[in-house]
C-alpha cells in the first residue's frame, strides 16, 4: 500500500486530498507548515475559498489542526497547519 492510502480510502473529497498533499509536502520534520491560503490557491489553481472548505473538511476529519498566528503589532498572520503524517 502507498503512503496516501488511507487518505485515498477516506470519505474527503478530492480537493481536501490536493490541499493536504501540498501541506504534506511543505511540512518540516514535525507536520508544521504556514503558506497563506492564497499562496495554496494559486499553486494548486483552486481558488480561496475552495481551499478553506478543503483545509475544514481535512480538520474534521483529523487529518489537519490549525492554528492563528499574530503579528508582534496585532495584526493576524498566515495559518500555522500541523499535518498528521
Amino acid at each position: 500500500m502507498g503512503y496516501f492510502s488511507s487518505l485515498y480510502a477516506s470519505e474527503l473529497p478530492h480537493r481536501a486530498v490536493a490541499v493536504y498533499m501540498y501541506l504534506h509536502d511543505r511540512a518540516d520534520k514535525g507536520g508544521k507548515c504556514y503558506p497563506a491560503i492564497g499562496t495554496i490557491a494559486t499553486e494548486l489553481k483552486l481558488s480561496r475559498s475552495t481551499v478553506k472548505r478543503a483545509i475544514v473538511d481535512l480538520e474534521k476529519m483529523g487529518h489537519l489542526r490549525k492554528e492563528n498566528r499574530w503579528r508582534e503589532n496585532g495584526g493576524k498572520s498566515s495559518n500555522m497547519y500541523y499535518v498528521k503524517l
